[in-house]
């Protein structure tokens, strides 16, 4: 049997191996077709290519050939299933990120969501900031590509210490600064150290990056130093996230003297650590920054205008030193090259205007009142749910279900009753310790609404009670 005659055989015989297995089958593998057939690597290669460009299979290096899915002619649809195979396993999981960026249907109560309702972002205010912005000299040119020297200044100057504009990197929002810092900081299949519970757009971002995320236990002041040192001796991680300032789900912020014994447990192990500081300004009793306690380079700090001002002011700075540094203006170039440079020159109005304390003032004052009126809420309505702690601010409550509540169940009848609360086995990177909630004051309409959610989560607990008996 000539050369040709055998790519022929053996194309034959992958032609009815591939009807008999269908759609999306994995077939035998070059070695065993060469091992049956007793033919050459050469020939078992050259008869898949031929079925490949026949469309009868789809090729994957490194993992084999796939039969491909049937083109059924005439069809009024594309069929697209085929890229199941080509694109192999799923990496990013956007699934729970999506849930938190979801709108409520209308009449729907949303006790979710992380950003400031309609009527409290200074939209007015923006809005003009970005009128003088455009008329500013340069408005559309090119930026320089680590951001406005101005606008990181600015940064740099809330980040406090002797944190220089040098150090910031102009990044679009606090969720790209976090997939940045994950990639530079971190190699694939690498562990990362996160305080447990944690924020999913962090986790979501870490296993986007090939991240290994190990939990590090906390309690009402935040993260335990002694059980991070444990974390970082027994997994080798050189990185740990964290947000010290108003952690989300918890609430809780990091005294002085602990982000002082964070700060040396990471040093000693040789770690970065990323502070994602992203509530900041929804506080008016924020301590110090990690960074602005750090000459050594440890912290990679990440501030952000988002969640103070609007959604879309995907405006913040990542703060680093030396070749950490470096590895994230690589990052940035290689992905987005710079943000808008509109979009810069309407922070930088805005935050050097009065506007911007008046707005302070305003979301303070917002967010102490909704806050205290959450909490006593839970308190008439559920008090068997303890609240986790009264934060010092920020727009969540993180509260702990009776034991044996289905939380799954909780949330879909929750659903159905009305309103919107956030799971709390999103915010673990692995199995959580019971049933939590994530309760949110800042998207309801008014206090009155925030009441009426809290009525209509407590019927939808009173009616998985007899479900929890069982």
């Amino acid at each position: 049997m000539n050369n040709d005659s055998s790519i022929a055989h053996i194309a034959a015989i992958l032609r009815q191996e591939a009807d008999r297995l269908g759609p999306g089958a994995r077939l035998p593998s070059s070695r065993e077709l060469m091992r049956r057939h007793n033919v050459s690597p050469v020939t078992v290669s050259r008869a898949i290519g031929q079925l490949a460009a026949e469309g009868r299979v789809i090729t994957r290096p490194g993992s084999g050939a796939f039969v491909a899915p049937q083109v059924i002619k005439g069809q009024d649809a594309a069929d697209l299933s085929w890229q199941t195979v080509a694109l192999g396993d799923r990496v990013v999981d956007e699934g729970p990120v999506a849930a938190l960026l979801a709108a409520a249907p209308d009449g729907v109560v949303p006790l979710t969501g992380g950003y400031l309702r309609p009527g409290l972002r200074p939209d007015k205010q923006l809005a003009a900031a970005a009128a003088r912005a455009v008329r500013r000299p340069d408005a559309w040119a090119m930026p320089p590509l680590t951001g406005l020297h101005e606008l990181r200044r600015w940064f740099a100057a809330e980040a406090g210490g002797d944190v220089t504009a040098a150090d910031a990197l102009i990044v679009s929002g606090g969720q790209a600064a976090l997939t940045h810092a994950f990639r530079a900081l971190a190699a694939p299949g690498t562990p990362i150290l996160v305080e447990t519970p944690t924020y999913p757009g962090a986790l979501a971002a870490a296993r986007a990056a090939g991240l290994r995320a190990t939990a590090v236990p906390m309690d009402r002041d935040g993260v335990r130093p002694d059980l991070l040192a444990e974390a970082f001796a027994v997994t080798g991680a050189r990185v740990f996230f964290c947000q010290p300032t108003l952690h989300n789900p918890t609430g809780a912020t990091l005294p002085v003297d602990r982000r002082e014994q964070v700060l040396q447990v990471a040093r000693a192990a040789g770690a970065f650590v990323v502070e994602d500081d992203f509530a900041r300004y929804l506080t008016e009793q924020a301590p110090p920054s990690l960074a602005s306690m750090d000459p050594h380079g440890t912290v990679v700090n990440v501030g952000s205008l988002t969640k103070i001002l609007s959604p879309s002011m995907r405006v913040a700075a990542v703060i680093a030193r030396g070749p950490a540094a470096h590895r994230l203006r690589a990052s940035q170039l290689v992905e987005s090259f710079f943000v808008a440079r509109p979009l810069q020159e309407t922070a930088l109005e805005f935050t050097s205007s009065p506007a911007w304390r008046r707005h302070l003032t305003t979301v303070h004052a917002e967010i102490r009142s909704r806050r205290d009126a959450l909490a006593g809420a839970l308190a008439a309505r559920l008090p068997e749910a303890e609240v986790h702690l009264l934060p010092i601010g920020g727009m969540h409550l993180w509260v702990r279900l009776p034991a044996g509540t289905d939380e799954n169940a909780l949330v879909e009848a929750a659903r159905r009753n009305g309103v919107l609360v956030s799971p709390g086995r999103i915010h673990y990177p692995s199995e959580p310790p019971g049933p939590r909630l994530r309760v949110t004051h800042m998207a309801a309409a008014h206090l009155a609404e925030l009441h009426e959610g809290v009525r209509r989560l407590s019927e939808a607990l009173r009616s998985s009670v007899p479900e929890r008996a069982q």
